[in-house]
């Protein structure tokens, strides 16, 4: 793995646990936007002290997968050449809490038999 790609995976894992502390905790999402610095070095980021952050809040859309992480990537690494780093935060995903009903249940939990195909040979 050259040193690139090690420093990628890093500010990987350390994106991903500030998405998903701020997703997971008010506090930690106040926080990096009252003080990103810190909030940053809590999962792992290290910022230069004399480097500017900004916070990007951001929805996701059908479009946010792996471009948007290669996007965010690109633009730390540009934040190493010009002092300035862009951090995009996309809002909660909105989980559908919708209850299902007992036909969703039943195809869920597996509930789907077919009695002719089993081995127990029940049906004959």
């Amino acid at each position: 793995m050259t040193v690139i790609d090690s420093q990628t995976r890093a500010f990987t894992d350390a994106y991903t646990r500030a998405l998903t502390s701020s997703w997971a905790s008010d506090d930690y999402a106040e926080r990096l936007q009252s003080d990103p610095r810190a909030a940053l070095e809590e999962v792992g980021l290290s910022v230069p002290p004399q480097a500017q952050i900004e916070i990007v809040r951001t929805q996701i859309t059908d479009d946010s997968d792996e471009e948007g992480l290669e996007a965010q990537i690109a633009m730390w690494l540009e934040g190493h050449r010009t002092g300035t780093y862009r951090l995009l935060i996309p809002d909660p995903p909105e989980l559908d809490t919708a209850e299902l009903d007992l036909d969703d249940m039943a195809t869920i939990g597996g509930g789907f038999a077919c009695c002719c195909c089993g081995p127990c040979s029940c049906c004959s």
